[in-house]
């Protein structure tokens, strides 16, 4: 079975930022409030970090649930890995996501400023100043036949976008308009000359946006 690239549950605001602006460790998205991105998803039955049973089931869910489908190997930006910038001052810094980070696969980091690989729970981070070309290949090795994800953010998804790299994707695009930090796109009709799209709306106001190959 071929290997595919795929970018999976990415959440994209109305005016096509993918983030907003000012990141910081208080303030992963910049200015913009996680909740008007993932409150679909956390609705959702399979939502990970779910507590208490209950959540909704259909699209969303299935959604929700093949986030980790036929995944081996994630590739992700320095930004979504951390705030910091510039070399390393230390290597205290590990992630945002604890001591269980939600991969459970090789996670590849590309960075200017490389740094041992850690391990933590399932997820191992590796990280490499390499070209999304040599990024992927490591990538499609450590995930043994199954498919890589782009985890972002934007600057990543647009450098393998521009590299013609990406299978399929999946865009939740939310009722939010962020007016400023990382776009990434004016319209996701710039995007049809590649791929096919089909657009999804569904009753949170989250519109769902399918990309596949032509």
């Amino acid at each position: 079975m071929t290997q595919s690239v795929r970018v999976q549950n990415f959440m994209v605001s109305a005016d096509g930022y993918g983030s907003g602006e000012g990141q910081s460790f208080e303030r992963p998205f910049g200015h913009a409030d996680p909740s008007a991105f993932f409150s679909w998803a956390g609705a959702t039955a399979h939502w990970p970090t779910r507590t208490e049973p209950g959540g909704t089931y259909g699209l969303d869910d299935y959604i929700t649930r093949d986030y980790r489908h036929n995944i081996g190997a994630e590739i992700m930006g320095r930004n979504k890995f951390g705030p910091h910038r510039g070399p390393w001052e230390n290597y205290d810094w590990q992630g945002w996501w604890g001591d269980e980070p939600p991969f459970r696969t090789p996670v590849f980091v590309l960075t200017h400023y490389e740094r041992p690989s850690i391990t933590l729970g399932e997820t191992t981070f590796h990280f490499l100043n390499v070209t999304p070309k040599d990024a992927l290949a490591r990538a499609f090795e450590a995930a043994e036949g199954k498919d890589v994800r782009i985890g972002g953010g934007v600057a990543t998804i647009r450098e393998f976008l521009d590299a013609d790299l990406i299978d399929r994707m999946h865009f939740a695009v939310a009722p939010v308009e962020l007016g400023r930090g990382e776009r990434l796109w004016t319209s996701p009709d710039e995007l049809v000359d590649r791929f096919h799209l089909e657009r999804v709306p569904r009753p949170s106001g989250i519109v769902h946006h399918f990309f596949w190959r032509k």
